[in-house]
């Protein structure tokens, strides 16, 4: 290529091998990092939204550097040859050297100079002469052209720097983009001689480029879904569920028998609505209903499904059926139906005219009585019978309660790391603590403070009942 030089600029000295070398090994070993990280992360198997992106992301890195081993090395060896070169040297198709080339156009003589490499870049064949300026921009797909040209032009007229891209269009239809950079080289006169620039083959990159955007949005399309999901459980939560905290304010018919108070704990690793529920229901007769379970999943699908399960246990109750019949026909409900499926579940009515507590459980902690400062949990009832034509018969309990008297219903997952007999104790170590309570939801404030300050795994539902006549 001639030997033009900038404007105001002495020419430029070869690095010392040395330096480049140790350069280059720096470049590897980082690539057999990246690669080996990212190995890693595919060995995990995960197609997630987020998984997808951080793997478009190593490529991207990847290319990045094999760009930057291909530039110090070129450093190292010097400029490639150009297509005059009687012993052409330029890299073979393919080869991360081909990706990059030179050229130089003399504007005096109209003459273009290119390195064998920009020959490859561009699709051409290396027996055919450059293209000139003018000729340059049929190689350019039509909605790039007038970007060309505006770049030859500013350096051309404005002695501006070319830094930018474009696509070509080469045999077979192949698409590429490629990055030209370049300058004007000036004359002894100060006026503009030849424009020598550097183009580089980026498609690759671009490519990897746009899987990182492409992943990126679809893991924020992926996270505003969830969002919404969210959203779409709180609203529907709300119309249908009992409030998750505070008091429970039932109509009451006559004079108030029971003070409630209750408390959703949701898990710190999980921000949809969990799948423990809890209900309090006054009933046409004057007694109560209490309830307190589990479904097995989470989010806006397993509220439905709670919501469903919810209204078949009110409507059992509202006709007349006891704890233990309730019991055996949610069972039947539950078989004989794809969703929801029912973790654990215990079941209360309240009786205030005899203060008789009526329950039974399925695979749920049974409920816990404090009288007097003291605690204790009550005796589950018998086990499942079996009828003889209605299938499975909960066997149910009952308790006679006394003015003062606090019941304490709970999920499993309350007390963080404990579940059965060893989270009954740590709930009945309370009981000093919550003698001194006047209301319910001081008691479920206790609870609380005791157990639901940190972070959780699970969610878990607690729900206070405290005799008051």
């Amino acid at each position: 290529m001639p030997s033009h030089l900038s404007a105001d600029r002495p020419a430029a000295q070869p690095p010392r091998r040395g330096s480049v070398d140790a350069l280059i090994s720096q470049t590897r070993r980082l690539k057999g990092d990246v690669d080996a990280v990212r190995r890693d992360a595919e060995g995990e198997g995960a197609d997630h939204p987020r998984e997808r992106w951080q793997r478009a992301l190593y490529d991207l890195a990847l290319h990045q550097l094999n760009d930057l081993d291909e530039h110090l090395a070129q450093l190292r060896d010097g400029p490639p040859p150009t297509a005059a070169d009687p012993n052409p040297t330029a890299s073979a198709p393919g080869s991360l050297l081909s990706r990059v080339g030179s050229a130089e156009w003399n504007l005096l003589t109209d003459e273009a100079s290119w390195s064998g490499e920009l020959y490859q870049i561009l699709g051409r064949d290396p027996a055919a002469p450059p293209l000139t300026l003018d000729e340059l921009p049929s190689l350019v797909v039509d909605e790039d052209r007038s970007k060309l040209t505006a770049m030859v032009t500013d350096c051309l007229v404005d002695a501006r720097p070319i830094d930018g891209e474009f696509r070509i269009t080469r045999r077979g239809d192949d698409v590429r983009t490629v990055h030209m950079m370049g300058e004007p080289v000036l004359d002894t006169d100060g006026s503009t001689a030849s424009m020598w620039a550097v183009l580089r083959d980026v498609s690759e990159l671009r490519r990897s480029q746009r899987a990182v955007s492409e992943t990126r949005d679809s893991l924020h399309h992926h996270q505003e879904a969830a969002r919404s999901e969210q959203r779409l459980a709180v609203e529907l939560q709300e119309a249908v569920l009992p409030q998750w905290r505070g008091s429970l304010r039932l109509p009451h018919r006559g004079p108030r028998t029971l003070d409630l108070a209750s408390h959703h704990l949701p898990a710190a690793t999980n921000t949809l609505i969990g799948s423990d529920w809890y209900d309090a229901l006054e009933l046409t007769d004057g007694e109560t209903l209490l309830s307190v379970g589990d479904l097995t999943g989470q989010g806006v699908g397993v509220t439905s499904n709670m919501t469903m399960l919810l209204g078949a246990v009110r409507g059992m109750a509202m006709a007349g059926a006891q704890p233990g019949q309730l019991m055996a026909w949610l069972n039947q409900l539950l078989d004989a139906t794809v969703q929801p499926a029912l973790g654990s579940a215990v079941c209360c009515r309240y009786r205030p005219a005899t203060r008789t507590l009526v329950w039974a459980q399925a695979g749920h902690p049974a409920p816990l009585l404090f009288r007097n400062g003291t605690g204790r949990v009550l005796n589950a009832p018998d086990g499942v019978l079996l009828g003889a034509t209605s299938g499975a018969v909960y066997g149910q309990a009952e308790e006679t309660l006394e003015v003062g008297d606090l019941l304490l219903l709970h999920t499993d997952g309350l007390v963080p790391g404990h579940t059965g007999s060893a989270a009954a104790q740590l709930l009945l170590g309370l009981a000093p603590r919550l003698a001194v309570n006047r209301t319910a939801e001081d008691c479920v404030r206790t609870v609380v403070q005791e157990f639901g300050e940190g972070p959780r795994e699970d969610n878990a539902c607690v729900l206070m009942a405290k005799v008051t006549s």
